[in-house]
């Protein structure tokens, strides 16, 4: 699913990236630990296209991205990465059903399309009834599952999370973790989860340690104890 090769990244005499190698297979929930400093954030946005490196190769779902014209990266990071932010981004003048669709718009899908499956999801994340409501009337939860349900709305190749759940309290952040893996159990999503959150680190399938531009260990986590349903989603459509 993603390759990367002796990947190296410097902001002027700072060298944040010293030649990071890794694959990750479809369908893995991986997480990326270590302090801060050590390069975590900087590795995942090359991951997803929103910077670029120095040097080394990149493959995503087969294709290389280092060698795709600015357009076609545009495209291509539109509808095969998906991306979930500490705090949600939403846009406070749109509802959450319209936040999920911007996506959808931006890759040229119709506006009953995206709206059928801004729907379909909105119902897998519990969120059914929550539709019609802006940001403000939602919880930090319900924030954060439209925020990964607008991820997933082109149907991505790979969503990357950086500190997905480190604005929630626990019990959310307990029901955000449970539903990456009801959606990799579901759907085979991959994802790539930049975090502090040692919870998390533990649950996840591989967890990958740096330190200062280095990989320096990746390993099996513990055998997931997450239940193989979430209450979330007591009735979960195909999406």
């Amino acid at each position: 699913m993603i390759t990367i090769n002796n990947i190296t990244k410097s902001f002027g005499s700072l060298q944040v990236l010293k030649g990071i190698s890794l694959h990750i297979d479809k369908g893995e929930v991986v997480s990326i630990v270590g302090p801060s400093g050590a390069g975590k954030t900087t590795l995942l946005q090359i991951i997803g296209t929103l910077d670029k490196p120095d040097g080394g190769e990149i493959v995503i779902d087969g294709t290389d991205v280092r060698s795709l014209s600015s357009k076609k990266l545009s495209e291509f990071r539109n509808k095969r990465i998906g991306f979930v932010f500490q705090f949600h981004q939403l846009l406070p003048e749109f509802t959450a059903i319209e936040n999920i669709m911007i996506p959808a718009f931006i890759a040229g899908v119709s506006k009953g399309e995206a709206k059928k499956r801004a729907k379909e999801l909105l119902d897998f994340m519990g969120l059914a009834d929550r539709a019609g409501h802006k940001p403000n009337e939602l919880s930090g939860g319900e924030k954060q599952r439209v925020a990964v349900a607008r991820a997933l709305v082109n149907r991505p190749a790979v969503i990357l999370a950086d500190e997905p759940s480190g604005s929630l309290d626990t019990k959310n952040k307990a029901e955000l973790h449970q539903l990456f893996f009801d959606l990799r159990d579901k759907t085979g999503q991959t994802f790539v989860i930049v975090t502090h959150d040692e919870n998390l680190a533990k649950i996840t399938d591989r967890t990958i340690s740096m330190n200062d531009g280095l990989l320096t260990d990746t390993q099996p986590s513990q055998p997931s104890q997450l239940s193989q349903s979430s209450p979330l989603t007591p009735n979960t459509p195909t999406i």
